[in-house]
C-alpha cells in the first residue's frame, strides 16, 4: 500500500481493504489519539498512514534497512515525530514493550515466521490496556493448498493437507499457515476475545493484471464483500482476526 503524500490518506488497495475497513471502524469507534504498536511493521505501510491520522506509531521489525526506509518514509510525510522505529525480533517482543502501554497492536505476517507464536501472542495481550484491541494477520492453510494444486505442484499440496504446521516442506520459507479456528484458539488462549474475521485478498490474487488494472473499484468492492463470507472467506490468501483484551 501507498500514501498520497497530498492528502496523507492511504490509496487502498484489494489487497489491503478487508484490514483498513477493520482499522478505519476502530479509529472512528475510539475516537482519541492511539497509542499504536506495529510488530513487524516494516517500511510502514500501516504505520505512516497512522501516523498521517493522528497517532503515535512504534515500529518493531528486525531489518534495520526497513526501518531505515521507515524513518525516510515517516519524514517525507512529515510524521517523524509521530513514528518510532524499534529493531527486534518479534519472538522478545515481551522485552521491547511496556505492559499495559499500547491501545492498538498490529501484527501482520509475522505469527508464520516467529519460533514461538503463542509467546507473542501472550506478549501483544500483555502490551495492551484493557479495552486495548489487536489487528493480527496471518497466512492461511487452505489458501496454499489450493494454490500449489491448481499449478500442478500436487505432492506440495498433499504436504500441506496432512503436514501439522501446514508446511510444504523442509524447503518452505513459513513455518506455519493457519485456519480461521487456529489462529481463533491461538488468541483466545492469550486472553483476547476475537471480534471479527475476514479474509484478506480473497479474489485479488487471482485475477489476471488486466482486470484488476481495468476496474481497480469493482475488484475493491467485491473483495469487501466477500471477505466476511465463508467458504470465500477462508479460502483467502491471508486471515485477518480483530481482538480486544477485556
Amino acid at each position: 500500500m501507498e500514501t498520497s503524500t497530498r492528502t496523507g490518506r492511504p490509496h487502498v488497495t484489494a489487497r489491503t481493504a478487508a484490514v483498513w475497513a477493520v482499522l478505519r471502524r476502530e479509529l472512528e469507534r475510539q475516537g482519541r489519539e492511539l497509542t499504536v504498536l506495529d510488530v513487524g511493521g516494516g517500511t510502514g505501510g500501516f504505520a505512516v498512514p497512522l501516523a498521517e491520522a493522528g497517532h503515535t506509531v512504534t515500529v518493531i521489525d528486525s531489518s534495520p534497512d526497513a526501518l531505515a526506509s521507515l524513518t525516510r518514509r515517516a519524514a517525507e510525510a512529515g510524521v517523524a515525530g509521530r513514528v518510532r522505529a524499534v529493531q527486534g525480533d518479534g519472538d522478545a517482543l515481551a522485552s521491547l514493550v511496556e505492559p499495559g502501554s499500547a491501545d492498538l497492536i498490529l501484527c501482520h505476517s509475522v505469527l508464520e515466521v516467529v519460533d514461538e507464536p503463542a509467546g507473542v501472542v501472550a506478549a501483544i495481550a500483555a502490551a495492551l490496556r484493557p479495552g486495548g484491541a489487536a489487528s493480527v494477520l496471518v497466512a492461511s492453510r487452505a489458501a496454499a493448498i489450493l494454490g500449489r494444486a491448481v499449478n500442478g505442484h500436487l505432492k506440495a499440496a498433499a504436504a500441506l493437507v496432512t503436514d501439522p504446521a501446514g508446511r510444504a516442506g523442509p524447503r518452505d520459507t513459513l513455518l506455519r499457515r493457519y485456519d480461521a479456528a487456529g489462529a481463533g484458539d491461538l488468541l483466545t488462549a492469550a486472553g483476547l476475545q476475537v471480534e471479527e474475521t475476514h479474509g484478506v485478498r480473497v479474489i485479488a490474487d487471482l485475477l489476471p493484471a488486466t482486470v484488476l488494472e481495468e476496474d481497480p473499484q469493482a475488484v475493491l468492492e467485491l473483495e469487501l464483500e466477500l471477505s466476511a463470507r465463508p467458504p470465500f472467506r477462508d479460502v483467502a490468501s491471508q486471515l485477518h482476526l480483530f481482538a480486544r483484551r477485556p
